[in-house]
This record gives structure tokens, sequence and C-alpha cells, in this order.
């Protein structure tokens, strides 16, 4: 191939003939398929390379992790549009998709921004950026993303969970480090503990293992898009919708302007 031709517009992703499915120069049906769990599929089409252990590990526990929220906005979308829509179960997914951003489900991607930066200073510079990045948060009156839950407000039972898989797969232990160093800095801007979430944990895992920070969302997304399936066949099983519709018109009635 020549230089023009590989500078060219182009995908290393797959490509097919009559006879022949190829994914990333692997043949799909005798090198991949049977051979790959899914997991391991997802991270070799998304590195371009076998994942290592680590990376197999810490993305399985993070796509069991994040699964599942429970009647979170996300999934009473999804159900709401599978009431208005019912011949379109891709749409209803589409719709709870929608709904995983900064305040449900999404923070991990930002967490490990944090993070990234925290790990790439200095050793002996680490504590006081982590730090000052917590202070800088206060004086914006921006959410540090990863810490706090409405639920677990002791603890995310999630983290140590993660942590402890990371660790025992061989984890080198930097991003849970900067996230212990976050964790004390936030206990000594406010004078007390704000337990890490969910979110900080996915990030830390996956970092751990060289996911790359901007593909953590896209793992999210991928465990709630399964997590949302799941809702999906309840909801046409046994309806739900109908009544989350009315509970919400009692919740919110309607009042004449003023």
């Amino acid at each position: 191939m020549s230089e023009a031709d590989r500078s060219a517009k182009h995908t290393e992703l797959c490509g097919a003939t009559a006879d022949r499915i190829e994914v990333r120069g692997r043949d799909l049906v005798r090198d991949l398929v049977g051979r790959l769990t899914f997991t391991e599929m997802f991270l070799f089409h998304l590195l371009g390379k076998d994942p290592t252990p680590l990376q197999v590990a810490v993305t399985d526990a993070v796509l069991v992790a994040i699964m599942e929220h429970g009647l979170v906005p996300s999934a009473i979308a999804a159900r709401l549009t599978l009431l208005g829509s019912p011949e379109s179960f891709q749409g209803a997914v589409a719709a709870g998709l929608l709904g995983v951003g900064d305040h449900f489900a999404g923070t991990a991607s930002r967490c490990g921004e944090v993070l990234d930066r925290i790990v790439a200073a200095p050793p002996g510079e680490r504590r006081a950026l982590a730090l000052s990045t917590v202070q800088s948060h206060r004086r914006e009156r921006k959410p540090l993303p990863g810490f706090g839950h409405p639920t677990h407000r002791n603890g995310d039972p999630r983290v140590p969970r993660l942590i402890e898989i990371a660790r025992a797969s061989g984890a080198p232990g930097r991003y849970i480090e900067a996230l212990s160093l976050l964790e004390a800095a936030i206990a000594e801007a406010l004078g007390r503990a704000l337990p890490a979430n969910v979110s900080a944990a996915i990030a830390v895992a996956l970092r751990e293992a060289e996911i790359p920070t901007e593909a953590i969302r896209g793992v999210v997304l991928t465990a709630r898009c399964a997590g949302l399936a799941g809702h999906l066949l309840e909801e046409k099983r046994d309806r739900s919708a109908e009544q989350m519709w009315e509970a919400a018109e009692r919740a919110v009635p309607y009042q004449a302007p003023r």
C-alpha cells in the first residue's frame, strides 16, 4: 500500500467481501465468534489489540456494576417511550440512553479527566494538586465528579468492590492512590468525609487498566443499554409506564398562569 493510500480516509474497524467478514484484521467467523467473550470482543474492537487480563477483569466488573440503576430517569424515559411507540424497541432504548449524562451515570469520564491530571503530576505535587482541584470546584460552586450519592450517603458499596477487583487483577495502583488523595482533600476542605461513588470507581478501575478516558462513557453506555433492555422486556410483560405517567400528572398538576 502506498503512502497516499495509507493517508486516505479509511476505517480499520471492519470490512467485508462476499465470503469473509473482517474485524480489525481478524476473520470474524474463524477467529472471533466462539473464541472471544463479549467483553473480550468489545475491548478488542475498542482498542485494536488483544485485551490484557486486567482490562477484561475490570471491564467485566464495571459492566456488571453499572448495568442496573432501578427506576432512574433513563429507565423511566425508555419505558414511557415504549408506551407511546410500542413497535420501536430500539427507539425506547435510544430514549433511555439519551438520559445518561453528567447527573445520572455519566460522570465517570469527567472523573477520569480529574484523576488523569493528578496521576500525570510529579509524585511530590499530587497531594497539593488534589487539594487545589477540590478548592477550585468549591469556589466555582461545581460538584466534584465522582463524589457523593443521594442513596449511599455513608459510602457506595460498589466502590470498594471494584477497587478490590482491580487490585486483585494486577492494577498498578496509581489511580487508586489518586482517588485516595482526592478523598483526603475533600475531607480537609469540607471538614467531613464525602465518599466516592461508583462513577469514581469506574474511572479508577478503567484507567488502571489503561482504558482511554475518552472511551469510559462508551463502556457505561454499553452497560446501560443492556440494563434498559431488561427494563423494556419487563415493561412489555408487566406494564407500569401508564402508572408512571399518571403519577407524573398527579405530582405536577396544571395551574392556570397568574
